[in-house]
């Protein structure tokens, strides 16, 4: 099974940014740990803080990845774009986030993505991607 990661704006920013959030670990750091948890797996990553950037990888998809975890950041309530390219591919998609976004800023409580994604995980801090990880295997 080949699951994608995809990490939006700021995200390359973990370990360092708002670290009583987003804790002190490095995404790479993380990623070497998942990689060694679920090694029947093969994880790829990518992150931009661009908004087309996204969405051209997401378009990539089909026919290369059984699975995508994406977690869009602040796109997530604001790309319709994210959430068609999302709608457009077949592959399954879930949403994840670190923080719960909702008991944050009130902008933050819309996502554009979570209706046309598989589902959504918000809120275990890092070990949101390990749920999703635990799904897409569970479905193999």
């Amino acid at each position: 099974m080949k699951i994608l990661i995809i990490n939006g704006p700021n995200l390359n920013l973990l370990g360092t940014r708002e670290t009583e959030i987003y804790g002190n670990s490095t995404f790479e750091n993380y990623l070497n740990s998942l990689r060694s948890a679920f090694e029947q797996m093969e994880i790829q990553y990518f992150q931009s803080n661009i908004e087309g950037a996204l969405i051209d990888k997401i378009q990539e998809t089909p026919g290369v990845y059984d699975g995508i975890i994406l977690n869009a950041a602040a796109y997530t309530h604001t790309s319709v774009g994210i959430a068609d390219a999302v709608r457009a591919i077949d592959v399954p998609v879930i949403e994840v986030h670190i923080s719960n976004t909702f008991s944050r800023e009130d902008y933050r409580h819309k996502s554009f993505i979570a209706p046309v994604a598989k589902g959504v995980i918000i809120g275990f801090g890092l070990m949101s991607y390990e749920l999703a990880l635990m799904y897409f295997n569970k479905e193999k």
